[in-house]
């Protein structure tokens, strides 16, 4: 059986606009940075490289490099999940949105490494400029998340909205098959089931209590990003096998069918 890495390690590199002196985070103090962890390790060989922003200028040239890297992947799909401020707070919204995308970063000797951004923020006048229309194109990318109702309540609540027809709830399309028992499967079920099943103890890395009312402060720590980086990087990467499972399952059926299919579709 396949073991669990013992621990995640990783390098990161934090920018922010304060000052040195104060790198020790006040309780309460919200400022402006970017954090970036690379190799952080999934299951096996997997990493991920991370970078976790809260500064809109940076933002943007992210969103950028995710239109870049998903002209050459078909289809094209894109994880969308969000982290809620508090809900003792005046008016609960989005305080942690991540997109991901899995690319080759073409480094030696290496894994596939894949992209996770995040954007953090509390105000909705903060707001990349781009990321408006990024999240509202409908025919370049799919959209994918997991449970996504409330996740879209909270973008709406931000000025954010994602075209139905490009949003996949992947817990409305897909169950685990023979031993779900359930109504609905949650994350780790499903990426546990189609990944590897170092992903069924997913949501057991951190205090849920504790933790998830940690998500609107500026910075987050980095066990925060890094677990919002394997839920991220689960959904992406299980819609992903499930597509390409149906689709090629599809394709064996129509070829079945019709003996002239080869001549039109395959080329």
């Amino acid at each position: 059986m396949a073991q669990e890495p013992s621990a995640k390690r990783h390098q990161g590199e934090t920018s922010d606009q304060s000052s040195n002196l104060n790198d020790v985070h006040v309780p309460g103090e919200k400022r402006e940075y970017t954090r970036t962890l690379t190799r952080v390790e999934l299951h096996g060989k997997e990493t991920l490289e991370i970078v976790c922003t809260s500064e809109p200028d940076k933002a943007d040239k992210m969103i950028g490099r995710f239109k870049m890297k998903s002209l050459g992947l078909y289809p094209r799909f894109i994880d969308v999940d969000v982290e809620f401020t508090r809900r003792d707070e005046p008016l609960q919204m989005t305080a942690v949105m991540q997109l991901c995308i899995g690319t080759m970063l073409g480094v030696p000797h290496r894994s596939s490494h894949k992209m996770v951004f995040y954007y953090t923020k509390r105000k909705i006048n903060l707001k990349p400029k781009h990321l408006k229309n990024f999240l509202k194109e409908h025919k370049l990318y799919t959209f994918v998340g997991f449970s996504i109702e409330d996740d879209k309540q909270m973008m709406k609540r931000s000025g954010l909205e994602i075209d139905p027809k490009s949003f996949i709830d992947i817990q409305l399309n897909w169950r685990v098959p023979y031993i779900s028992e359930k109504d609905y499967d949650s994350l780790a079920d499903v990426a546990a089931s189609v990944i590897h099943p170092f992903y069924k103890g997913m949501k057991n890395k951190i205090d849920k209590e504790k933790d998830l009312k940690l998500w609107g402060i500026s910075p987050l720590p980095d066990y925060l990003i890094e677990y919002a980086a394997t839920d991220a990087y689960a959904t992406y990467k299980s819609w992903k096998i499930i597509d390409n499972i149906t689709v090629g399952a599809e394709i064996s059926k129509a070829r079945e069918a019709g003996p002239y299919y080869h001549c039109h579709y395959a080329g």
